[in-house]
Parts: C-alpha cells; structure tokens; sequence
C-alpha cells in the first residue's frame, strides 16, 4: 500500500492487531529489512513497517537527504494511517530517526528501542561510511551491494549463508535506487548529530547493541544510554550490526520484553 504525503508516495505494510509498533529500518531504508522479525512481533503488536523515501516501493527522490527529513516523512505516515501514539523500534539509521521523533514528538513515541546505532559519528563509522561511499563512487551499485554484508554480519554468519547473501545482493542490486540517491543517504546520515535531541527524549528507551557491531560499536550505544534520562542497555554477544537477522529469537525475545514492561495506559493508544 502508499500513502501521499505530500511530495513523495510511501510505501507501507500493516501486520498484526494491538498497540501500534513501527519498525524502521536503517540505511538500506527497506521494509523487508525485518522479515525475521515481523512474525513474532505482529503476533502482539500492529507492526507498522515503511519503505524510506528513495528506496523500495517508495518515491525515488532525487535531493539532498537527511535524519530529519526521514523523521518527517515518518511522521506524516502516522498521521495519514492515524497514528496517535506508537512504540519505535529503530536500527541504525531507524534509531536516528527514533532519536529525533521521540525528543520532538513526545506525545507520538509511547517507547524507544534505539538498536545498533548512533547519536554521533566517530572514527570508525566515519571510515566505515567513506570506504562505502567510495566502492559506490568507483564501482557503482552492484558493487556497492555486494560489499554491504560486510558491515552488517559477522564473519561465521557469512560463511554460513554465503549463497543466500549472494541472491540478497542480488535482489538488492535489481531493485536498487540511483547511484546518486544512495550517496544522497549516506551524506545525510554523515552529516546527523544526535546529541542535541538526546537529552530530551523522555519516554522508556532500550539501546540494544551487539558486542562484534564494527559500524556502530557498543560504545555509541553507551553513550546513548548515558545521555538518554532512564535508558537501559543491553549488550549481546553476537549478531554484528544486523543481530535483528542474525540472531532473530534473542533480539524478538529482548525486544517483546522490554515493549511489554512498558505498555501504554488504558486511552492513550490510538
């Protein structure tokens, strides 16, 4: 399905009955990001999931991009499928945008799961990004997709799903926005500070990361935990900066944890 808001066309998928849960998904922008996961979390929540603006099914902007641009764009999706109030859960880039609605639209974010992500970028994600940036600039995007698990997976995740990561670039590869809209989004998220809007952020929030993340290492999810007021911190072992695909029963059992401990009073859900 889509929705218009305005300037762009979103695509969307609603699963599931209850409390609304809007799953957004990090860099590569795709609602498919979360097939693992939708499952286990629809069994509880209505799980709202969208495609980012410039990927997927959604509008294929040409224009600059920005955390607070996604953020918007989010926003508007709650309000045209009347949206009041919902949990977030957010990775990488999904936890920025998390960052931004919840300390500018208290009322709208019930709970936060900020997951594998960032508030400020760092030497190592900073080389991460650049090195990137430049297999998309040299190699164009085949090659960019194709070198896209390495930051994401640990090594013996690879090695084991080797075949069903090929057919995964692949896939991503066909469906690919421009070589110009995808620089468009790393230069937006280079370019995010998170810092300002942490210590604004007021509803319940979960900052999950794994030990072997090498794009947003556990110490970005320290210090979102220590700027955010109330903030838990859950480190896993493993599972590498997607732990949601790589250890989906963890990640779906942490999650529907912390989301249950924090329901939303009797009237204030949509």
């Amino acid at each position: 399905m889509h929705v218009n808001i305005g300037d762009a066309e979103i695509h969307y998928e609603v699963v599931g009955t209850g409390e609304p849960l809007l799953l957004v998904a990090g860099l590569g922008g795709a609602a498919s990001y979360w097939q693992p996961n939708v499952e286990a979390l629809a069994a509880r929540y209505q799980v709202v999931l969208h495609d980012h603006r410039g990927t997927g099914r959604s509008t294929r902007c040409e224009m600059p991009y920005s955390v607070e641009l996604m953020a918007a764009d989010l926003l508007k999706l709650m309000d045209a499928l009347d949206i009041r109030r919902a949990h977030l859960v957010g990775h990488s880039t999904g936890g920025a945008i998390g960052q931004v609605l919840a300390a500018t639209q208290p009322s709208r974010i019930a709970s936060l799961v900020l997951y594998a992500t960032w508030a400020t970028l760092d030497a190592q994600m900073a080389r991460c990004l650049r090195l990137r940036r430049l297999v998309l600039q040299k190699a164009g995007p085949g090659e960019y997709h194709r070198a896209t698990p390495l930051f994401l997976y640990p090594p013996d995740y690879i090695c084991a799903n080797d075949e069903a990561l090929e057919r995964e670039v692949a896939t991503a590869t066909g469906a690919s926005p421009s070589a110009s809209i995808l620089e468009a989004r790393l230069n937006g998220i280079m370019a995010f500070d998170g810092l300002p809007y942490l210590e604004r952020i007021r509803c319940p929030s979960l900052v999950l990361v794994a030990d072997d993340d090498i794009l947003t290492p556990p110490h970005s999810s320290e210090l979102l935990a220590r700027r955010i007021p109330g903030a838990q911190l859950a480190r896993m072992p493993h599972g590498a900066h997607a732990m949601s695909r790589t250890e989906p029963d963890l990640f779906n059992e942490t999650v529907l944890a912390f989301l249950e401990q924090h329901r939303m009073k009797q009237g204030a859900q949509p």
